[in-house]
């Protein structure tokens, strides 16, 4: 559906050359649900922008379905920009316009008569869950309602891509899980391609099939997301993930000397990390009847990620040494990752 080429965007500064974005290439398939994430100035709104050619590349090629934006006439364009709509983290609705008149804006001069495009909006509203709405004002909505007529009007013309501006950057997390699932909803119900852009990877964990990773203009890693939970390459990456997850927090618990987790004369404290999507075995309870040990979960963080569980656990393994190394490698062997964060045996 979006296929990006060697995308350059290069900005003036003064005397000084800007470069925003550097020989960025993509490929987004239609139906899926893609997301950027990078910090702030890593280039990914200024990429999303260049799907639309709201700013337009400084080289490279912009093919949606297969049209080349990149080759169009002005008139050609504006046509192409019908089939992609646009949500921000500022909503950006007219506030003397009603719920219904924000909605019905995109469609003026779309030739459709009063009736039809009544009905439409109708249809949109109640798609996002706001057919009570119609005559409110933006300023009488909440945040999240606001952002569900902000949806509903990208919605108007019937595009096949949605891009997603840190959409639910200015949402309180409540709110920001009810528009993601939204998202979903319309994804699934209308085959729509979604580009999500944000800073948030729960956001990613959340919605997404795939995900590029951005720094400095560049993607630094991308693939699925599962994958990338799993397995991540490049630091970036990890920072991001270790955001996400409570399993980070255990050298400092350790460090800290928290009861319960700091391992006794003779234990083994290990984290294990779900690494492939076919892990389903029991394997703590099968490794400790199997080595005959102890082993106490002290920490754990697993959820289901692309249809699949992810995380880890942390625990203390207690028995005979030689039992705890057989385990460790048992369960390493289950393609399973082990990490011994403290090892308290006795080396003698």
């Amino acid at each position: 559906m979006i296929e990006l080429a060697d995308i350059v965007k290069t900005f003036q500064a003064g005397d000084k050359q800007v470069d925003a974005v550097k020989n960025v290439s993509l490929t987004i398939e239609d139906g899926e649900i893609f997301g950027i994430i990078g910090f702030s100035g890593a280039g990914k709104s200024t990429l999303v922008r260049c799907i639309n050619l709201l700013g337009k590349p400084t080289s490279g090629s912009v093919k949606i379905d297969g049209t080349d934006l990149m080759t169009l006439s002005p008139k050609e364009l504006r046509a192409e920009r019908k089939k992609i709509g646009m949500i921000f983290q500022h909503f950006n609705l007219m506030p003397s316009r009603t719920v219904f008149g924000n909605v019905a804006f995109p469609l003026k001069g779309s030739g459709l008569s009063k009736e039809d495009i009544q009905k439409k909006v109708r249809k949109l509203l109640s798609l996002v869950d706001l057919s009570d709405k119609e005559n409110a004002y933006p300023a009488e909505l909440s945040g999240g309602q606001k952002q569900r007529v902000a949806i509903a009007r990208a919605l108007a013309n019937d595009p096949k891509i949605l891009l997603s501006d840190e959409a639910t950057s200015a949402l309180d997390p409540q709110t920001t899980g009810a528009i993601l699932q939204l998202l979903k909803k319309l994804n699934k119900e209308l085959n729509i391609t979604i580009v999500v852009i944000t800073h948030e990877m729960e956001v990613i964990k959340e919605i997404c099939n795939r995900v590029a990773v951005m720094e400095n203009g560049v993607v630094v890693e991308s693939g699925d997301v599962f994958d990338i939970f799993a397995n991540p390459q490049h630091p970036l990456t990890k920072n991001f993930i270790r955001t996400t997850s409570n399993l980070s927090k255990i050298e400092q618990m350790v460090a800290d000397h928290v009861p319960g987790v700091t391992p006794e004369k003779g234990d083994v404290l290990a984290k294990f990390s779900y690494r492939q999507k076919d892990v389903s075995e029991p394997l703590i309870s099968t490794a400790a009847k199997q080595f005959d040990l102890d082993i106490n979960i002290v920490l754990a963080d697993v959820e289901i990620i692309g249809g699949a569980p992810i995380g880890g656990t942390v625990v203390i393994l207690h028995g005979e040494s030689d039992r705890i190394d057989n385990a460790i490698q048992y369960i390493r062997n289950k393609n399973v990752g082990v990490e011994v964060i403290k090892d308290a045996r006795n080396p003698f």
